[in-house]
Formats: C-alpha cells, sequence, structure tokens
C-alpha cells in the first residue's frame, strides 16, 4: 500500500533555547486553538531532556487545565516508579504542578508487559478522535517515539493504535508505542530535535530514506524544530 506523502516545514534556530522557547509558544496556541474552538485540548508527548525543559516551563501557563486531556507516544517497560518511565519525567517537570484532572492523563501501563499494556493503550485512545498537537523526537537512528528501523511502525489504515514493541536497539528492549497511522491523526505535529548527533538522521530523512520519523504523514504536514545546522 502506498504510503502518504509526508509535507514538512524544516525550523533553524541558532540554539537549544530559542528552539525550547518556540516549542512552548507552539503548545500554548494549539492549546487556546483547541479550547475555543473545540472545548478540550487532546496532546501527546514525548520523552527525553529537551521535551523536559519544555515542559517545565508549562507550569505557569494561563489556561483551563481542567479541559486538558494528556497522552503519551511511547514508553518503556519498567515498573511504573522507575526514573527512566516517560510519564514519571513528564509528572515531575509538570504535571504534579498543574491541576489537570487525574482521569484526564493517560499515561501507558507498560509496566504491564509491551503485549498487554498495548492492547490496554489501544483501548484508551479509541475515544480520543484527532489529537490537537503531537510532540516527536528524532533518534541518532531515525527513531521516533519507540518506533525503530527495521521493525513494524503500523502505518496502514487497519494498523492497532498502539504497538507492543520487542527487540529495541536501546534498553529497554521492549516497550510501547503509539502507531505511526494513530500519531499521524493529529491535526498539529512538531518534531523537536537538538544536537549534532543527529545530523546523520536528519540528512537521512530529508533525502527520503524510509525511517519511522518519515512514517507520521498527518494531513497537515509536520513542523520539524531543529538547533543544529542543515
Amino acid at each position: 500500500m502506498a504510503q502518504p506523502h509526508q509535507n514538512i516545514r524544516w525550523r533553524r534556530y541558532t540554539d537549544s533555547e530559542r528552539l525550547e522557547r518556540t516549542a512552548v509558544d507552539l503548545i500554548k496556541d494549539a492549546a487556546q486553538a483547541a479550547l475555543a474552538q473545540r472545548g478540550a485540548f487532546h496532546i501527546v508527548l514525548a520523552g527525553g531532556r529537551t521535551p523536559k525543559r519544555v515542559y517545565a516551563a508549562l507550569r505557569s501557563f494561563d489556561t483551563d487545565w481542567s479541559r486538558w486531556h494528556v497522552y503519551y507516544g511511547d514508553e518503556r517497560c519498567l515498573p511504573v516508579d522507575h526514573e527512566e518511565r516517560n510519564n514519571r519525567m513528564a509528572e515531575e517537570a509538570w504535571l504534579h504542578h498543574v491541576p489537570i484532572p487525574a482521569a484526564q492523563v493517560h499515561p501507558i501501563p507498560a509496566e504491564r508487559g509491551a503485549e498487554a499494556a498495548a492492547r490496554a493503550y489501544a483501548y484508551t485512545l479509541a475515544p480520543a478522535g484527532e489529537f490537537d498537537l503531537v510532540l516527536l523526537g528524532l533518534g541518532e537512528d531515525g527513531h521516533t517515539a519507540s518506533l525503530f528501523p527495521g521493525q513494524v511502525w503500523g502505518q496502514d489504515d487497519d494498523a492497532p493504535d498502539a504497538l507492543a514493541v520487542h527487540n529495541a536497539p536501546k534498553p529497554p528492549s521492549d516497550r510501547v508505542s503509539v502507531s505511526a497511522h494513530r500519531l499521524s491523526r493529529a491535526r498539529q505535529v512538531v518534531f523537536l530535535v537538538c544536537g549534532s548527533s543527529k545530523t546523520a538522521a536528519l540528512s537521512a530523512w530529508r533525502e527520503g530514506k524510509p525511517l519511522p520519523a518519515a512514517a507520521i504523514t498527518p494531513k497537515t504536514g509536520v513542523d520539524v524544530l531543529v538547533d543544529f545546522e542543515i
């Protein structure tokens, strides 16, 4: 099956601080628009150091937190309180400091194991509809969320919303990821790409090579924020 073409807007910044400020502004703008137009804001979070700083900057945002709905793009199969869990990072940096109702924050239950957690998260995502904003990163190998080169990405229309990931090239080997098709069901997708170690992956992406990051194809295209020369 032919995959949709990915429309990319490359946005370069002179340093990571400028990139992070832009990311914060994009989140705020997306939230305000969604709340005004649809009465709720559905955001998918990425893991990593750059998102952590972005999330911390959102603590002081003046918004109606009661209408925010938070999801995660992927999670490591680790104990629920493990320091390397994506949801723990987001909670400590941001979510525990704002009054989003607990029932509207949806961590991936990866502590159950990849298969069970993927089934449970697909059930959680089913009623969510189109995401308002999806935040993603880029690995040095071109992976995004926990969609890795050489593995199943869930691009097809009949792909499940969440995938069990085994044999990931980075520890832990077992993970859960929202599928490429489900991540593409979004009004806005933003990649945060910091550090020149991502240069090779970014070059491969720009050359049109088959990478997981290139499998995210929302109708509105994707914005890629980069803090190094491209």
